[in-house]
């Protein structure tokens, strides 16, 4: 054995896992705790129970589990046996095979107690990955097969122990106690961390998609971010890639952390939009709602001419009447004079000089074909006008109605029903029976640039045809409203 190898010779392993009545840590409740105590090379101790969880178990569970109701409604409460827990788990390393789960329900059990549980955590999936990264599958059933492991009673606490500390000697003897080290010292080292927040912040944060939320003293939105894997891109936030003055001044404030699971990217991204432009956090600056968006609309003049006028007031509905969507007046002035100036357009006819008699200013420079003076033939001004405006015209919404692009996440068992109509996102919905219930009649929604620029990219772009769209039923219209 090398010096190098202190956690083999002197930490105590506590493999631990649990049964539940379901998998939301905030709402189920825990039916069943195993552990085995494991300290240099041999067991010291073994503790289990069966716990009652003050709710019913549904028959579905009961067959999973094999843990029925009439199993625990003698068993103890968690406050109970959650002094004895804590002292047992005390000074170890909390082991168990897709940790956050079981250590998110074990903080949560604790909580509802009004104690804070903190222990460093030792993930068998990740050690799984890390030591045998060229397998694919690592849940217990795959290292049972893939490792030749004992058949143990599986989904009963004990039993998942017993696979799961099987996996860990197999390893031990196969990589060696040096290997077996490293890779526990890594997933064991701890990312630094904003002083204010507790020690376990980045292990309760989920590895999917979805949007976090920091918040600072009296519960101040500080930012909102998006990730496909929250836990990582989170952990980023404080390992250097934010290295300026605005993210040391965040990472000062920082109290703690919320997040909001998505089944996949594209819900996400709509998720941050939309909290970014409502919450209005201290921190972000891109995404701001613009509080007019300002469009060009293309009229005829009594003498037949196109002329461009400026509007607030976008129907969505009717969105391939309009061209361009810009932040501001400004904004949409400086297009038009581009496009005046590229395709020798009248800025009169295009609202950038007054309406008056004479030639238009450019016409004296020789920017303008004469069409301020009747000069040009009134059909190829106008035809040049519509090409000039082609590359700027909003795309129309090319279904009858609204549709559903579903997203799923297959290792969280979560699917998502991003409502989209008009290029908006009206609601999200998780199963059929929610779909069938919706309604969009009376709904509020905002028309929004970055939304609609994000969902064109999406719905229409290369990747289009990767996406799970279906065609909704007639549901109602939203009421639109302009930022």
């Amino acid at each position: 054995m090398t010096s190098e190898s202190t956690h083999l010779q002197t930490t105590t392993f506590a493999f631990l896992d649990i049964e539940t009545t379901g998998g939301n840590s905030a709402r189920d409740r825990i039916t069943e705790i195993g552990i085995r105590f494991w300290r240099a090379g041999r067991v010291v101790d073994e503790w289990q129970t069966l716990l009652n969880p003050e709710a019913r178990i549904s028959q579905f569970i009961e067959q999973f589990t094999g843990i029925t109701n009439g199993m625990v409604a003698d068993a103890p409460l968690f406050a109970e046996v959650a002094d004895e827990l804590a002292s047992k788990l005390q000074d170890t390393v909390f082991v168990a095979h897709n940790a956050r789960f079981d250590y998110g329900f074990i903080k949560s059990e604790f909580r509802r107690l009004g104690v804070t549980f903190t222990a460093r955590v030792l993930c068998t999936v990740k050690l799984s990955r890390r030591l045998y990264p060229e397998f694919r599958r690592h849940n217990m059933d795959a290292l049972i097969q893939r490792h030749g492991l004992a058949r143990v009673q599986r989904h009963r606490a004990m039993g998942d122990v017993e696979a799961m500390l099987s996996f860990f000697l197999h390893a031990r003897a196969d990589k060696g106690d040096q290997a077996l080290e490293r890779a526990i010292k890594a997933l064991l080292q701890r990312p630094s961390i904003p002083s204010h927040l507790p020690p376990d912040t980045l292990q309760e944060l989920p590895s999917g998609p979805g949007v976090y939320r920091f918040y600072g003293e009296n519960d101040v939105l500080l930012y909102v971010g998006k990730s496909t894997n929250i836990a990582q891109r989170v952990a980023s936030h404080f390992s250097g890639d934010h290295a300026s003055s605005r993210g040391v001044r965040m990472s000062e404030s920082l109290r703690r952390v919320e997040w909001t699971n998505t089944a996949g990217e594209l819900g996400a991204l709509l998720l941050e939009l939309k909290q970014i432009k409502t919450l209005k956090p201290l921190f972000n600056r891109r995404s701001r709602a613009a509080k007019n968006l300002v469009s060009i609309e293309l009229t005829e003049k009594a003498e037949g001419f196109l002329q461009a006028r400026l509007v607030r007031e976008i129907e969505p509905h009717r969105l391939g009447d309009y061209f361009g969507l810009f932040r501001s007046k400004r904004d949409a002035e400086r297009a038009l004079s581009g496009i005046a100036a590229k395709n020798d357009l009248c800025n009169r006819l295009l609202g950038l000089e007054p309406d008056q008699d004479g030639p238009c200013f450019q016409r004296t420079l020789g920017r303008c074909k004469g069409a301020c003076e009747g000069e040009e033939d009134v059909v190829r001004y106008n035809l040049r006008t519509q090409i000039a405006f082609h590359s700027l015209r909003l795309q129309t919404w090319p279904w009858k109605g609204p549709v559903g692009v579903i997203e799923r996440d297959r290792f969280a068992g979560r699917t998502d029903i991003l409502v989209v109509y008009n290029w908006m996102h009206v609601a999200t919905v998780h199963d059929e029976d929610e779909l069938q219930d919706l309604s969009l009649r009376g709904q509020a929604v905002t028309f929004d640039l970055d939304s609609y620029k994000l969902l064109i990219k999406t719905l229409l772009g290369r990747d289009r045809n990767h996406r799970e769209i279906i065609e909704l039923p007639a549901v109602g219209e939203p009421d639109v409203l302009m930022p």
